[in-house]
């Protein structure tokens, strides 16, 4: 056999833990077999099935490419929600997986860095619960991390270890992972690394968590990798420093190799989804892997007979619909067009236009989705299934606004079957952390951060909460004048800190004192400019959890005239909790996830809220007279 088309893992690494195994005084044949080695060739994959060649056989989320080099084959991960599940819950695959030391070997290509990238392991880290393993990268180098029982007295504390190779994207790599019961170590190309004692004992695994590779994944994370595989080993014992070089030396052309790209499919990163919806226009905004030519087809059939054209900015397109009539049902789908002829087309969807007073308007309000894309898809269901007209929200959409894929594979991909239908007019949140990639995503008015809108017989004001409010405030000067040129019968504001909140610990652990601002001060600047403006609702998110204020005025619960203030911030974020102490503001506060819809008919506004179940739990009917 070619010595550049051996299978890695059970004849180069198998024969370097051989000789570790033999030099404890154990007659070596070809070594120790892996517990699991998994191969990403053509013939270890049938479709989503992985195939291994020692341990339990993975499915893919979806089938992989297959890619080929002059040293072999690999598996191109394309980082849009890719993963292989090798199970949902690793204790069903205890006996393939290390416990007192262990040996991780991969060979890899990391096309796009994460600041938490995952290649194989199970883990789970949420705050105080740090347990598992995983071989992974960041930004710029490999990581190998885990968790021990005889560290930290075994209270579940990981060890990061971060390499000081930096990798150069789209080349490949061996990245090795050991751990001997004292001292991890991480290789790369066959040099140590990275060095630690921080951890002692058999190593700590998590209650339950997924084992997965091509990804960092536990109860609330997902980052998919985008690049290329070429297997995985795992072994029960730990690698000696020479043997890992040694294994280096059999595939060391690989590494020096330049990297090469795999040619992308033309393909959605972003689906189409819609934005700022007025009585005659609608704006349309998608993103593709790569450079096209794009136009919005549309109409009032399924034909879509009509053509929008759009604005460039890199391969994010928008698209504005103009001409349009109030209050009708219009259909839309997307084209974009390589240079060289390649065409990807989107499935028809529907719209429909806003229109002004006199006709009755039910909303949706979601806010915090952050960070947990399965929660924040069944709510976007829930709502879609209730037909709203539009969608409010009051910021935090992603848990890292400057990480691409928190917008690629978490927050549009769950959000898409709600705003694909109906336009999404969106907050900053502060975890939206001002990054380009809002603003290249969503198309509003300039500036973009503050911005109002009207829908049948109410007015929208939208501000930025993360920037000054305060009376000499260039938004405050906005929103002063706009509220006082309003004639609605309605008037709503909504941004992202809450003036008004019972949370524990965010503005004052009330579990360790009693003195709590109870709201976030610098939003509460905009309190008496709602009073003074008859403003009826001010939504806002921030505080995982639901709190519905009475009306407040000049500081004191009424029981009409003064203003309401929601919080909504159960739309995937991990959820909180108020303190002991009711404040006098607060009519109902309750700790889930939800969504709220708004109902309103002329002079009467309806509002009820649901749980991630889809069960009613709070409901407000307000009268003008």
């Amino acid at each position: 056999m070619n010595r550049n088309t051996k299978p890695f893992g059970l004849s180069v690494l198998g024969l370097i833990i051989a000789l570790a195994w033999s030099a404890t005084g154990v007659a070596a044949h070809d070594g120790p077999d892996p517990l699991c080695h998994w191969t990403f060739r053509a013939e270890q994959l049938d479709g989503q099935k992985l195939k291994s060649r020692l341990g339990p056989d993975g499915l893919f989320s979806h089938a992989p490419e297959v890619t080929r080099d002059p040293w072999g084959q690999s598996a191109f991960f394309s980082g849009r929600q890719t993963q292989c599940v090798i199970t949902e819950d690793w204790t069903q695959i205890k006996d393939f997986l290390p416990v007192q030391s262990m040996t991780v070997a991969t060979w890899v290509a990391v096309d796009r860095p994460e600041e938490w990238g995952g290649l194989v392991g199970t883990i789970q880290d949420n705050g105080d619960a740090e347990t598992g393993w995983v071989l992974g990268y960041n930004q710029e180098v490999f990581t190998f991390a885990i968790s021990s029982q005889g560290a930290n007295d075994g209270d579940g504390k990981m060890t990061y270890l971060q390499g000081k190779t930096k990798y150069v994207p789209g080349k490949f790599y061996q990245v090795v992972g050991v751990y001997d019961g004292e001292t991890m170590q991480l290789y790369v190309n066959g040099q140590l690394d990275a060095e630690s004692k921080e951890q002692s004992g058999d190593l700590l695994y998590p209650t339950s968590a997924p084992f997965v590779v091509g990804a960092y994944r536990d109860r609330d994370e997902f980052n998919s990798f985008r690049g290329k595989l070429r297997e995985v080993a795992i072994y029960n014992m730990a690698a000696k420093a020479k043997w890992v070089a040694h294994d280096f030396e059999h595939l060391q052309e690989l590494a020096n190799a330049q990297p090469v790209a795999v040619q992308q499919e033309l393909d959605f990163i972003v689906r189409p989804f819609l934005q700022f919806g007025t009585p005659t226009g609608m704006s349309v905004v998608w993103q593709t892997t790569m450079p096209a030519t794009s136009e919005i087809h549309w109409g009032t059939t399924i034909e879509c007979d009509q053509v929008a054209p759009t604005t460039a900015n890199g391969e994010i397109y928008t698209g504005r619909i103009e001409g349009l009539e109030p209050n009708t049902q219009y259909f839309y789908r997307v084209v974009s067009t390589t240079a060289d002829g390649k065409k990807l087309e989107s499935d028809p969807s529907t719209f429909q236009t806003a229109f002004g007073p006199g006709t009755p308007v039910t909303f949706a309000v979601i806010s915090d989705t952050q960070k947990n894309p399965k929660v924040a898809g069944a709510i976007a269901e829930h709502a879609w299934a209730q037909r709203p007209h539009f969608l409010l929200l009051p910021g935090d959409l992603v848990d890292q606004g400057k990480k691409d894929s928190d917008w690629r594979e978490e927050f549009f991909p769950s959000l898409n079957p709600l705003i694909s239908r109906i336009p999404l007019f969106p907050v900053l949140g502060n975890h939206e952390q001002n990054a380009k990639n809002y603003f290249d995503y969503m198309a509003l008015p300039d500036p973009e951060y503050y911005y109002t809108f009207s829908y049948g017989d109410a007015d929208f004001f939208v501000i930025d909460s993360n920037r000054k409010v305060d009376p000499e405030s260039e938004q405050y000067r906005w929103l002063e004048e706009k509220l006082a040129a309003s004639k609605a019968t309605w008037k709503f504001v909504s941004h992202h800190h809450p003036p008004y909140s019972s949370d524990e610990n965010d503005y004052g652990d009330l579990w360790k004192t009693n003195q709590s601002t109870r709201g976030d001060l610098r939003a509460r600047q905009l309190v008496p400019l709602y009073e003074k403006y008859g403003v009826d609702i001010v939504w806002t998110g921030h505080i995982h959890s639901y709190e519905r204020t009475w009306p407040i005025k000049d500081g004191q619960a009424v029981s009409a005239g003064g203003t309401i203030y929601m919080i909504t911030g159960g739309g995937g974020g991990g959820l909180e909790t108020p303190g002991p102490y009711r404040p006098f503001f607060q009519n109902n506060v309750r700790r889930t996830h939800h969504y709220v819809m708004v109902h309103i008919q002329d002079k009467t506004l309806e509002l009820r809220a649901f749980t991630l179940e889809d069960q009613l739990f709070d409901t407000v009917r307000l009268q003008k007279p």
